[in-house]
């Protein structure tokens, strides 16, 4: 009797610390203590896009000139693209065991640069940042090229792109470091259909930057087993079959099709960027995978890798802004990832979120 009533009591106990645990809120919120009090504060928009190689067939890229001409008003002094760093690309190369698959499919392989140069990314890196500490106020034409020369060998393409468009069309020719190939790789990269291309890239260079930030990050990335993959997509897949992303599909399938007029991709931008942005993502993609069923837990394992992906990108970001207190920094980035990035940088002292609604009106 003594040993039942002892675990009947143990039993209370346990239930009663699990419902103190779960109603437990940190004292401290970050975000509720901004800072600094003097000086200019670092201001962030984070831009939701589609990415533009999905766009149908009737988008071109002169649709894009009145987002730029709204983003050029807001005047930007940094643009952070969702684009692994050439570093980080090195250094999943290194464990192919784990990153095979992510750098295939997310890393562009430098060697034509590293046979221009004679430069690896380490080095590469290391003479962009030693260039650009030492940059002119006026550069020559000679400089742009090298520049764009140690970009590509660095595995850093939209910075390249920056430069190259910086040139006029006369001097966009090989020589600085800049051979034959790459001059045709700059040429194809102008009309590439990627937002870091036609956005990001055209945009600093009509703001006189040197240079875009990569902030993407694929660390977070685990191989799935041949076994688990097909079980591991079928269940995330019917997550997603749910009454939210129907009605979520129906509307991008009409933004979609009227992409072609006149402020079609505008009104893409705005509801991308509109308030109920971030609780439609999570009721037709995370927050249904949270639910997903599975005995290997498949759904919380994705929601798992999402939030590190989405928080590794968040301090990437804020490292950039680190090096420049009081700048405006702009960051362009798949739809699905602005509200993480805008909420976790919220919680950051030196940080205020611009409303990206009010920029595209």
């Amino acid at each position: 009797m003594k040993y039942h009533m002892l675990s009947f009591l143990f039993a209370i106990f346990m239930v009663s610390c699990a419902a103190s645990e779960q109603g437990y809120n940190p004292s401290f919120d970050p975000s509720q203590h901004k800072g600094p009090q003097n000086g200019l504060q670092n201001q962030v928009l984070v831009l939701g896009t589609p990415h533009l190689s999905g766009l149908p067939d009737s988008f071109k890229t002169d649709q894009l000139i009145p987002l730029i001409d709204r983003l050029v008003i807001w005047q930007p002094q940094i643009i952070a693209i969702e684009s692994v760093s050439g570093p980080q690309c090195e250094f999943m190369r290194n464990h192919p065991n784990r990153y095979a698959r992510s750098v295939e499919r997310y890393c562009w392989d430098p060697a034509p640069a590293r046979t221009a140069t004679g430069l690896n990314v380490a080095q590469a890196t290391a003479e962009t940042e030693q260039l650009l500490a030492q940059w002119p106020e006026n550069p020559k034409a000679a400089d742009r090229r090298k520049l764009a020369a140690l970009f590509l060998a660095s595995a850093d393409r939209a910075s390249a792109l920056v430069q190259w468009l910086r040139l006029p069309e006369s001097e966009r020719h090989s020589g600085d470091g800049l051979d034959d190939i790459l001059v045709e790789l700059l040429n194809a990269l102008i009309t590439n259909q990627n937002e870091n291309y036609q956005i990001a890239a055209p945009l600093a260079a009509r703001l006189g930057l040197e240079r875009l930030y990569p902030f993407d990050d694929h660390t977070a990335d685990n191989p799935v087993s041949e076994e688990d993959r097909k079980a591991y997509g079928a269940a995330i897949e019917k997550a997603w079959d749910n009454p939210a992303t129907k009605k979520r599909l129906q509307g991008e399938k009409a933004l979609y099709a009227n992409v072609g007029s006149p402020d079609g991709l505008l009104e893409i931008y705005r509801s991308f960027n509109a308030p109920d942005w971030g609780l439609l993502v999570f009721k037709t993609d995370f927050g249904a995978a949270l639910e997903e069923p599975s005995p290997q837990a498949f759904g919380r394992g994705y929601v798992g890798y999402w939030e590190t992906r989405n928080l590794r990108m968040t301090a990437n970001i804020r490292g950039v802004i680190g090096r420049k207190p009081g700048s405006r920094t702009l960051v362009i980035v798949g739809a699905s990832h602005k509200p993480y990035l805008e909420s976790y940088l919220n919680q950051m002292h030196d940080m205020r979120i611009v409303d990206a609604e009010k920029v595209l009106r």
